[in-house]
């Protein structure tokens, strides 16, 4: 870079030429020369931008500006111009005065926010002037000073002595500020030294350096405590920690291989539940285990809960770190195999006095070992004492599934209450598809019934279905439903009562006219309804029953009378009503109860598609 005359005959000016006239300036304190110097050189070659820095006449012009800056205190505008690179470019000697200036404007402190800037300046021209490979040539600049040459092994402890002074200041400045090491500056100098760390265009809110390179440089200096009792102070609850949340995926790798080294001293020092929390966070934080952490995992889950001394036994705690050894290793069938033994021997142990968590053993021992035959036979004598409950009545028996019963018959053909229970089951079945006009899956409800009762084989190698036929299937269900009729309860009388008719209308559907005790019942059946109705209905809802044609008139002197005198009643409602067209319809219809209803003349004609042989006039009458 060339400019033009100095004003001097034939003399020409270069941008290096005022570069190294600034410089030599500064390191002699002519400050009032080295701001003329730097004002040609930008009004002849421009100003570079601090933000794109560009070849090392822009990497000189621009410390030396951030060194006047901060001569003149002004901070915020050193910053901004110091570059964190190719310092070895600029003079050492202007380097040095600014890294000093920097370093005393750190003592002085105060707590200023401000001052992270000036630390980053600090951090980065110190561990460049004490590099080990010494790019700035910082030695050569004592040497200078001094007059003589610098002694390696003075070099080499004045060098150590003053690493050591700007760490101490750094940490003084840091426990100050209350900064923990993911922030601290004693982290950013220490990360800088190793890695060049610090940028000084990018200072994080947090600190000097992104969280996650302060993880790494921690951990890689042995720093594990620290890092872990810092991190966990930022998040506490260590259960989100997790690979896939954005709040810990930049450091997951870091903290989770932390968390592993520390698992592995904890399992050294035998506190064995503790290793294995540690060994599942790490997981989930996406650690994968190794041959060593794989042992370390074994150890820790044959030991948790349990001393070698037998006392201090904690079964909880057994149980627990067996389930997290057991998710971390889900491969290893010895470790399934002592953790389904314990929860067997913890069911045992609760089994009368806490049937709930009881099973809840059983039934988690069968998920980690399915071929478990303790844990099975532990689940079966739950389900026999229920069973045994519900056939005496003190459980309901909706608390029990048929799946489990057939199979819990199947281990054991001989169980009597569960074959009590299938066959109450299969009956309930049967009357509720009856019930419902699907008699095809009632029937097929009774042969199950059949199988699985006191003499039935719930194998099926005599199955039901060739050992009745179907009038000896229908004999049943009818028995079915006419026991239910009489013992049918429901909230209100008049509810118990409906179910009853319904029931033994249907059961005389299924056994048709000829079932004489049925058809008796089902007549007494509807005799009850229509009286509780006269007493308690309107007039109408005897109407009703008796246009469904359950009971014909002519059979019961006392149902007849009691339908006559609700059309009778009915009419007296429509004429005051004033439907009398109506209320003369009603008096027809009890005329003609009254009458016998002979087997004559139907009040609107016959029905379409009428059954000829009806002779109970229930058809003509509304």
């Amino acid at each position: 870079m060339q400019g033009g005359n100095t004003g001097e005959p034939n003399r020409p000016v270069t941008a290096h030429h005022l570069l190294d006239a600034a410089e030599h300036a500064y390191v002699r304190a002519e400050f009032s020369v080295v701001r003329p110097l730097l004002q040609r050189f930008q009004d002849t070659f421009g100003t570079p931008d601090p933000d794109d820095l560009d070849g090392p006449d822009a990497i000189r012009y621009a410390v030396l500006r951030a060194a006047l800056a901060a001569r003149a205190g002004n901070w915020p505008e050193a910053v901004r111009r110091c570059p964190d690179s190719d310092l070895d470019l600029a003079e050492t000697g202007v380097v040095h005065a600014l890294a000093v200036g920097a370093l005393r404007r750190l003592a002085e402190e105060d707590g200023r926010d401000t001052e992270f800037g000036t630390a980053a300046v600090a951090i980065v021209l110190w561990a460049h002037l004490l590099d080990d490979d010494d790019p700035g040539d910082f030695r050569a600049l004592l040497t200078e000073r001094r007059g003589a040459p610098v002694p390696d092994e003075l070099w080499e402890d004045a060098r150590r002595h003053l690493l050591g002074r700007i760490t101490d200041l750094l940490d003084a400045l840091d426990g100050r500020a209350g900064r923990d090491v993911l922030a601290a500056w004693k982290t950013a100098w220490e990360a800088e030294r190793a890695t060049l760390a610090v940028g000084l265009s990018s200072i994080g809110p947090d600190g000097l350096i992104p969280v996650s390179t302060a993880a790494r440089q921690l951990l890689a200096h042995g720093h594990r405590q620290a890092l872990l009792d810092a991190y966990t102070a930022r998040h506490p609850d260590t259960a989100t920690w997790s690979a896939d949340s954005p709040d810990h995926r930049a450091c997951a790798d870091l903290i989770a291989q932390a968390l592993a080294e520390q698992a592995q001293d904890r399992v050294r020092a035998q506190e064995w539940s503790e290793a294995l929390a540690d060994f599942t966070t790490a997981a989930r934080l996406g650690l994968t285990l190794g041959a060593v952490e794989r042992e370390a995992v074994v150890r820790a889950g044959k030991n948790v809960g349990r001393s070698r001394t037998g006392r201090g036994y904690s079964p909880i705690t057994r149980i627990q770190g067996l389930e997290q050894a057991h998710t971390l290793l889900p491969d290893d069938d010895a470790l399934g195999a002592e953790l389904a033994a314990e929860l067997v021997r913890q069911g045992r142990k609760v089994f009368d006095n806490d049937p709930r968590q009881s099973r809840n053993r059983f039934t988690r021992a069968l998920l980690v070992s399915p071929r478990d035959h303790d844990a099975r036979t532990g689940l079966d004598d739950h389900l026999r004492a229920d069973l045994r409950r519900t056939v005496d009545g003190e459980q309901p028996r909706e608390t029990i599934s048929e799946g489990p019963v057939r199979e819990l018959l199947l281990r054991d053909p001989e169980c009597a209450p569960a074959r009590r229970w299938l066959g109450d089951h299969y009956a309930e079945r049967a009357v509720a598809a009856a019930s419902d006009g699907r008699t095809a899956a009632a029937r097929c409800a009774v042969r199950d019934m059949l199988r699985y009762g006191d003499d039935g084989d719930p194998y099926g190698e005599h199955d039901a279905y060739d050992a009745y036929d179907e009038e000896d299937i229908d004999d049943e269900l009818v028995a079915l439903l006419f026991h239910a009729a009489l013992f049918a309860e429901a909230e209100d009388p008049r509810t118990g009562l409906e179910r009853r008719v319904d029931l033994l209308s249907t059961a005389v559907g299924v056994a048709g006219q000829t079932h004489g005790p049925v058809r008796e019942e089902l007549d007494r059946a509807v005799l009850g309804l229509a009286e509780h109705l006269e007493a308690t209905a309107s007039p109408s809802d005897v109407i009703e029953l008796f246009l469904r044609d359950l009971l014909r008139t002519g059979v019961s002197a006392r149902f007849d009378r009691t339908v006559e005198t609700a059309y009778l009643h009915r009419a007296e409602i429509r004429e005051e009503e004033g439907d009398f067209g109506g209320a003369r319809h009603d008096r027809a219809c009890a005329a003609r109860i009254g009458a016998g209803l002979p087997d004559q003349g139907l009040l609107f004609g016959p029905a379409p598609g009428g059954d000829s042989h009806d002779d109970s006039g229930q058809g003509a009458l509304f």
